[in-house]
């Protein structure tokens, strides 16, 4: 594969729409909630932003919130499971949400502090450059449907910084970002930007 081809990689994201855990802001990782009526809507509207572009290869996560805001905006046909695009795995904080958890451990960050039962944020970014490697190797625009955290650290992995710079990347639900280039660098040129 050459380097020209690698360039060619422009990778789409898109979150998931709404559910009941993310509207309340508790850490949704293997818990497969489905959206809500509003983030169904949320899911259709990403639809005009897709059938105004050709897509490569769709990607999606396995988990259903992921795999139904595919099908809504139009994608759902063409998605394969990429099981290294599912959420973070949160272990014990699972259903929680910060203020929640920070309540018994002052002071807690799922940037910095251990996720007992769950991943490494090291490990989190391992899995998410196993994706920018299957779309550089694919080439071509990449449309990637899945969550908050993974998509952050995914980011930041892809402008070569450390995971934990995902932690100043804010991201909305049914909201599209793009990474792509300039001058031969990988960039983030689009970022947390509604339909």
């Amino acid at each position: 594969m050459t380097e020209q081809k690698k360039k060619q990689a422009e990778l789409w994201l898109f979150r998931h729409g709404e559910t009941e855990w993310s509207l309340n802001g508790k850490h949704t990782s293997y818990t497969d909630l489905p959206l809500t009526e509003h983030g169904r809507e949320q899911a259709t509207a990403l639809a005009p932003v897709i059938a105004k572009t050709q897509f490569d290869l769709v990607l999606t996560s396995p988990r259903q919130r992921a795999r139904d805001t595919a099908a809504l905006a139009g994608l759902g046909n063409r998605a394969e499971v990429e099981p290294n695009l599912q959420e973070w795995n949160y272990g014990v904080y699972e259903g929680k949400s910060t203020p929640e958890i920070q309540a018994a451990e002052p002071g807690w960050s799922v940037w910095d502090s251990p996720i007992t039962g769950g991943e490494s944020i090291d490990q989190v970014a391992a899995r998410a450059q196993q994706v920018i490697d299957r779309c550089l190797q694919h080439g071509g625009r990449c449309a990637l449907f899945a969550h908050a955290h993974i998509f952050r650290i995914l980011a930041a992995v892809w402008a070569e910084q450390p995971g934990v710079f995902g932690q100043r990347l804010a991201l909305s639900t049914a909201t599209v970002s793009v990474l792509g280039w300039e001058h031969g660098t990988r960039v983030i040129t689009r970022w947390n930007a509604a339909p």
